[in-house]
């Protein structure tokens, strides 16, 4: 039998609500996920973030940088004028027009990051986006920036949220949404490296976010043709009257929940030999506190 396969099973948006957040930390403490992002603009995280401190060291925790749901920490008149963030398709339109303000967006991102480190005591293992934001040519930029003046060159990863097309071709459901992320991704991975920030290789775990497709059939999807170092999103939680009045994605999540809680799941990491992890494995040795190769 071939050498055990090592993934990273992401879930993102802690803090979104209290449900999404309970739901996380019940797969965290089973076991079955390995890392998750956190929406710190968000009143949920700084409710429920002491919890995830028994995990440390267990999953990864990082920040899930958020530019499109609910309220910035702070005023952005060019990006929020009426004080709530944009829609994903107006942040995406005014990004690819250059009409966002990249020293607002820096802003925004260094309030991020603060209020992961305020609750949390410690600097996020790697950062992501909410939709996928951060790889928009601004908000890329601007990342990078916030943290190379920081000073966390080979500290932590950033998420690469695409894929090499054969696999994306391989994978039945939402074809579309993974090729669109990875076009808006090009270059992502090669311009981080080149700041000093490692990334994950292969990504993947893209659905509808309704009932349309069974969790069954999105997990094995997911699963199917891995990259190298592949990390696979997920969007677990509990239905609750915060998360109903903040997000599209309700019915699927406590979906999520019950069937990486299941047998099935044990089953089907077996089955590819797969064992999930907190990061990917570094290409390179790093030297930060806590940051060696798995």
């Amino acid at each position: 039998m071939g050498s055990r396969r090592q993934m990273v099973l992401c879930a993102d948006d802690f803090g979104l609500s209290d449900g999404v957040s309970r739901g996380i930390l019940d797969l965290a403490e089973q076991g079955r996920l390995s890392a998750t992002g956190a929406m710190t603009n968000m009143p949920g995280w700084r409710r429920a973030a002491p919890e995830l401190k028994p995990f440390i060291g267990r999953i990864g925790i990082g920040l899930h940088l958020n530019l499109t749901t609910g309220s910035p920490i702070q005023p952005m008149p060019h990006l929020a004028p009426g004080g709530e963030f944009p829609r994903l398709k107006e942040l995406f339109s005014n990004a690819m027009r250059d009409r966002l303000s990249t020293d607002e967006i820096r802003e925004e991102i260094t309030r991020q990051i603060v209020a992961f480190e305020a609750v949390h005591e410690a600097p996020p293992d790697f950062i992501d986006g909410h939709q996928h934001v951060h790889v928009l040519p601004a908000v890329r930029r601007a990342l990078f920036s916030v943290l190379k003046e920081r000073g966390w060159e080979g500290r932590l990863w950033l998420r690469d949220p695409s894929d090499r097309l054969s696999s994306i071709l391989q994978r039945p459901i939402s074809r579309n949404k993974a090729l669109i992320v990875t076009a808006l991704a090009a270059g992502f991975r090669r311009s981080a490296r080149a700041a000093g920030f490692d990334t994950n290789e292969g990504f993947s775990g893209f659905s509808p976010l309704d009932l349309s497709v069974a969790a069954t059939r999105v997990f094995e999807g997911a699963l199917t043709s891995l990259g190298p170092r592949p990390v696979v999103m997920c969007h677990p939680g509990y239905i609750d009257d915060e998360l109903r009045s903040l997000d599209p994605a309700i019915e699927s999540r406590p979906e999520e929940v019950a069937y990486l809680q299941s047998d099935a799941f044990k089953d089907l990491l077996e089955e590819r030999r797969i064992t999930l992890v907190p990061s990917p494995p570094f290409r390179t040795p790093l030297s930060g506190p806590g940051m060696t190769g798995l």
